[in-house]
């Protein structure tokens, strides 16, 4: 069993188990306005998501600091354009009760991050506040894609469309996203192939906007996407694995910026 089924078939009990405490019409409302992630990702320029992350299955503990209002603050402050908010609590160490928080706290579009694999998820990502959700196309048959990005669609929620090989890219057919991310991790094996990622955005229509994930560790990774023509980057262990994660965002876009004046 791979890490990725290994980790869809707990989602899958803990998603029943939800299902069983909170009823599917309880979440059925929204007190707060959509933000707009699509609109925060297309201001021109490579654009930042920055995402809050305590562990990962392939790094383990990644920071121990709980304060993600504060770094989430700290995001914003240095030109984060949108935040990535993992809600997995088994192998990411998050919650929906994180994004809430933070979601309270910054003007910024807000991000679930999560193994989607139930309409349901789908329902309590509306419900709790987030502004657009991520479905990653390796975890979902291409029916279950196309059910899941309308009824995201019809709530009015945007949609981060994840990929991680050229054959999945082709479920984007039937629905042309109007935002796709490339992880150059291998949610098989857990490696990185950056290259492969950078490579991908030649197969994604350049209508799209794209998004390079995992796999930026330094500020010249991120300008080599920039360069492969993404328009943004979503960034986490490279800034929750230091002191101050939204000061190395900032030093991040300080140093592409003087390279590309250059």
């Amino acid at each position: 069993m791979s890490v990725l089924q290994e980790i869809l078939a707990i989602k899958s009990e803990e998603v029943a188990e939800r299902k069983r405490k909170v009823p599917l019409n309880s979440l059925q409302e929204r007190s707060d306005d959509i933000r707009d992630y699509h609109s925060a990702l297309a201001g021109g320029g490579m654009s930042v998501i920055a995402e809050i992350k305590r562990k990962s299955p392939s790094q383990g503990q990644i920071s121990a600091d709980t304060n993600h209002v504060g770094i989430a603050k700290s995001y914003e402050q240095n030109r984060a354009v949108a935040l990535s908010v993992l809600t997995d609590e088994k192998y990411f160490g998050g919650s929906l009760k994180f994004l809430q928080n933070i979601r309270e706290a910054v003007d910024l579009p807000v991000l679930r991050k999560d193994f989607i694999i139930s309409e349901y998820q789908i329902w309590e990502s509306y419900h709790a506040g987030a502004d657009a959700v991520l479905l990653i196309l390796d975890a979902l048959a291409a029916s279950q894609f196309a059910e899941f990005y309308q009824l995201a669609d019809e709530l009015g929620l945007h949609v981060l469309v994840e990929t991680h090989s050229s054959k999945s890219v082709e479920k984007l057919a039937e629905v042309l996203p109007k935002i796709v991310g490339v992880n150059a991790r291998n949610l098989h094996t857990m490696e990185i192939e950056f290259d492969r990622m950078l490579a991908m955005r030649k197969d994604l229509p350049e209508s799209m906007l794209a998004v390079a994930e995992s796999g930026i560790t330094a500020p010249d990774h991120l300008k080599q996407a920039m360069d492969a023509g993404y328009d943004a980057a979503l960034i986490g262990t490279a800034f929750m694995s230091t002191e101050n994660p939204g000061e190395t965002l900032g030093n991040y876009l300080a140093e592409v910026r003087q390279e590309v004046s250059l």
